[in-house]
Order: structure tokens, then sequence, then C-alpha cells
């Protein structure tokens, strides 16, 4: 059973060792986080890299060695080949709006920040509700709808002006949060949530002034750093799948998982 918290009294394990302690209530990511690196560490014993009278806590806290053997493992099992120019360059061309520098963005935001305890999916309704708000206002009363807003609900110190954050270049931002917003041509309130390690925002954006374009040669090597980390993570979970497939897990559902070790 997959629950956002755990209820049961019996705490969830991977071939017998448990995840947490029985009283402890655990979120689903971080029991998947869990059963994800207790499947590496018990695979890094079976390969020799690690003692067989290795041991870990409730608190599933990996020791400095647990970890250092997890990492050779990866580096024997995952195949991560070189891309090639071609795919690099196929790459730059289809996402040229990363590569460019001195791009800026003039923006507001409302935030719903995730704090430890928070109904993650109240949250969620009342930030969707919000962007509902301030999207189909229409603006004629002569109220700006998304300042009200923000001044009423946004956890960002923002909120007092409204949301204001001014000018911004993606380097100001949180990556995930940059990803978002720059490299495209959308401008106004947006049509989804933003979501970033702060929480959720509802972003307006008010203007862009485009960067210029960095030739190919300049970003060959930030280019195939992408893809190298792309292919990575695919073969990172097609290997964490197997090792599920052939482990007994009980109390945690780890497909379709985001890959816990990468994020």
């Amino acid at each position: 059973m997959q629950t956002s918290t755990l209820e049961s009294l019996q705490p969830a394990r991977v071939n017998g060792i448990a995840l947490h302690a029985p009283e402890e209530a655990l979120d689903a990511q971080t029991l998947r986080q869990r059963a994800c690196s207790e499947l590496l560490r018990q695979a890094a014993v079976s390969a020799g890299l690690r003692s067989a009278d290795d041991t870990v806590g409730t608190d599933s806290v990996l020791s400095e060695a647990a970890s250092t053997a997890i990492e050779a493992l990866l580096e024997q099992q995952l195949v991560i080949p070189e891309p090639s120019e071609q795919a690099c360059l196929r790459h730059y061309q289809a996402h040229a709006g990363n590569y460019t520098t001195g791009e800026r963005v003039q923006l507001r935001h409302i935030l719903f920040a995730v704090t430890p305890g928070v109904d993650v999916s109240l949250l969620r309704q009342r930030a969707e509700a919000t962007l509902l708000d301030v999207r189909c206002h229409d603006g004629k009363q002569g109220d700006d709808a998304f300042a009200v807003q923000a001044r009423s609900l946004s956890n960002c110190p923002s909120g007092a002006e409204g949301g204001q954050l001014g000018w911004l270049t993606a380097d100001a931002c949180a990556s995930e949060f940059a990803k978002e917003i720059f490299g495209n041509k959308e401008v106004g309130v947006l049509p989804r949530l933003v979501h970033s390690r702060f929480g959720l925002h509802v972003v307006e954006v008010l203007g862009r002034e485009p960067g210029q374009q960095r030739d190919f040669e300049a970003v060959r090597g930030a280019v195939a750093m992408t893809l190298r980390q792309s292919t990575y993570v695919t073969a990172l979970r097609q290997y964490l799948s197997l090792l599920a497939g052939a482990a007994d897990i009980e109390g945690v559902d780890i497909d379709g998982a985001e890959t816990p070790l990468v994020q």
C-alpha cells in the first residue's frame, strides 16, 4: 500500500532490512530514497565492495565507506558512452535557448513554500486555485489581482512588493526554477505552477531581454556533460529497476519514481 505517510506499525523493508523505526512516519519520496540507497548498499556488499557485516541504522544514513562502495559499484555497472559530435550538435540546435548568455527576465511570483509538516496536497490545491484566479482576472476594475494575491498569500518577502522580483538572470535563480523560465518566449502569467526547492510558484513574466547565442564550440563541453548526465540517469533507473525486481521489498513502491540519487 502506497500512501503519503507510513501508517503501519511495521517498517518498510528491503530484503528484511528495515528502512525506518516502527513508530516513524515517512513520506513516500523519503521511503523511495531510502529503499534505493539500501538496494545499492546491498548490491555493493554482494559485489564484494563492502564487508558482509556492513550494517545500517534505522535512519538509513550510509557510512562514508558504504557511500564509497556504492560509487565503485556504479562505476562497474553503469555504462555511460561518450556522446558523439552529431548527438551534441543535435542537442545544441534543439535547445539553443539554453546556451545563451546575458538573457534577463522581469518577474513577479507568489510562493507557496513547502515546509516541514505542510500538507503538500492542500498546498498544491491552494496554489492551483490562486493560479486560476490570477489568470482569469480581467483587471477591468483597475486593481491588480496578482499583486493583491502576492501580498496576501506569498511566503516570499517579495510578497510585500506585490511579488516583484525585478530583472533576473538565470544565475540568480535556483537551477530548477531557471529551467522553467529562461530560454523560451512566454510572457504573462505562466499557465502552470513552477516547482523549485522552495515550493510552488505562480509566476508572471513581465518582460524579456534576449541573450546572445553562444557558438557550439564554446559550449561543446557543457552540451556533452548534459547528455552524459541524461544517459547516467537512465542507466541508474534501469539498474535500480533490475535490483528491485530481484529483491523482496515491503511497504514502499519505487516503480516510476524519479531517481533519488541524482535529484
